[in-house]
């Protein structure tokens, strides 16, 4: 098998036979096989997902010389090769498509490969490093792939999505304080229906995000149980004694994760219920991060011909041939990564119940969507917090406009007078063109009554005018 493009080459073999490999790319033969016979789409795994890989290869090095099952200068070859990948490095030795075998098993050969090519470049070549005999060793695709995933989630989850979501709950609050006094028409229906405060509105919002990121935490918890040491198909074969446990221990010493060997590794090989269910925490932040995006949108029509009630940030030019516009691109920005985030639901859920048998062969479609959703909660909110929130002002003069015009105000009178006789009045004051205050009057509602008992303030929850 020749590489296209021609080029220099090296000669790699594997199990099938010999394969040409380019000269100056650090993989072997089975990456070389993958190019060509996966080369499908432009999507590659997440640098997430390779640096998790990695810390995984360096955990069960670093195991296998605890537990002597590998000699030393062998198992620091390969932990200094995973250092170099950790870090960043060699970023073009992973070009492979997610789209592949189901187990990723092209992955797992890609990273045992690189990696075996750069510790044998630590050893010198007299010592060849051997991808499946000793970066692979007591492993499989099918609990190292997993492993992996779990590790690159539960980073992302905790480091990226909690803090991202924890300033924007913060930030939301702030505004609420800010718009405490501000007193706006609430709106159902996208009609008009009783007063509220702007602040309510902000702090209703901020509510949503809390609850989200404390979804967050059962999630990572089941994340925290790992297959390796499973091998094939979660029995254990070809793996020593209590390797899966002494890998989780370095993983979990690794990362500041309390990762642990999983009670029953079939159920992680075999199937992903903790991604499924982790992805259905990310599409729970999305579903609330879109309702507010969609809000904000709202509340910022305009600015003339709209509800104009909120002023945004004017962060760039908002038309190409309207000059002067602004537009709420943050809210828009938001809404397209949550509309993304709640499709990738559907892919994960099919593919979490894509085990078939003893293993889910789902997995790199898994990490792809899980991770991407993990990036756009916290990217897409994190630059919402920034570049929207923190500098929301309110148009008071608009918000009282509104506010005085609605006669939806009304409803204080009910318990007064009755719904009839509070209908017959909003009717009136619709049919006349009148304020509500002239038809409450003209019915019969004394000046002095009306005033106390439609006080806009008092019926969003604030001290009595």
């Amino acid at each position: 098998m020749q590489p296209p493009g021609g080029g220099a080459v090296r000669i790699e073999r594997d199990s099938l036979g010999e394969v040409a490999v380019p000269a100056d790319r650090p993989w072997g033969a089975q990456t070389q096989r993958a190019l060509v016979h996966f080369a499908i789409s432009t999507e590659r795994w997440p640098p997430e997902f390779i640096a998790a890989l990695a810390r995984v290869k360096r955990a069960a090095a670093r195991a296998h010389r605890a537990g002597g099952t590998m000699p030393a200068a062998l198992a620091t070859a390969i932990e200094s090769a995973a250092d170099d990948v950790i870090r960043g490095g060699h970023p073009d030795a992973f070009p492979l498509s997610i789209w592949q075998t189901g187990s990723g098993t092209q992955t797992n050969m890609n990273m045992n490969e690189v990696l075996a090519s750069l510790a044998t470049a630590r050893l010198g070549e007299t010592a060849r490093v051997h991808p499946n005999d000793d970066v692979n060793r007591a492993q499989s695709s099918n609990d190292v792939i997993p492993t992996a995933i779990h590790v690159a989630l539960a980073i992302a989850l905790a480091r990226a999505v909690e803090p991202a979501l924890h300033a924007l709950a913060a930030a939301l609050r702030e505004r609420e304080q800010a718009f405490r006094g501000i007193v706006k028409i609430g709106r159902t229906h996208l009609q008009d229906a009783v007063p509220m405060t702007l602040g309510q509105a902000f702090g209703g919002w901020a509510s949503q995000i809390e609850r989200a990121r404390r979804a967050l935490v059962p999630a990572l918890a089941d994340l925290m149980p790992v297959p390796i040491g499973g091998t094939a198909i979660g029995t254990g074969l070809n793996a020593p004694p209590g390797f899966g446990t002494a890998v989780a221990r370095e993983l979990a010493e690794d990362c500041g994760l309390p990762f642990e060997p999983a009670s029953d590794r079939f159920a992680l090989i075999g199937a992903h219920d903790p991604v499924v269910a982790a992805h259905g925490a990310l599409t729970a932040a999305a579903v609330a991060l879109l309702r507010i995006a969609n809000d904000v949108r709202l509340l910022a029509s305009g600015p003339d011909a709209g509800l104009g009630e909120l002023r945004l940030p004017a962060n760039e030019p908002g038309s190409s041939i309207m000059p002067g516009k602004v537009n709420p691109t943050q809210a828009e920005a938001l809404a397209m990564a949550c509309v993304q985030v709640i499709g990738n639901n559907t892919s994960v859920a099919m593919a979490g119940a894509g085990g078939m048998l003893e293993l889910n062969v789902y997995k790199p479609l898994l990490a792809h969507a899980a991770l991407q959703s993990a990036r756009l909660v916290a990217d897409a909110s994190h630059s919402f917090t920034v570049h929207c929130v923190a500098g929301i002002e309110a148009d008071a003069p608009r918000i009282a406009a509104h506010l005085s015009r609605s006669r939806m105000l009304a409803t204080a009178l009910a318990p007064h007078i009755g719904y009839d006789a509070t209908a017959r009045i909003v009717h009136r004051a619709i049919d006349a063109g009148t304020t509500l205050r002239e038809a409450a009057l003209a019915e019969g509602v004394g000046g002095d009554d009306f005033d106390r008992w439609v006080d806009p303030a008092a019926m969003a929850g604030l001290p009595p005018r």
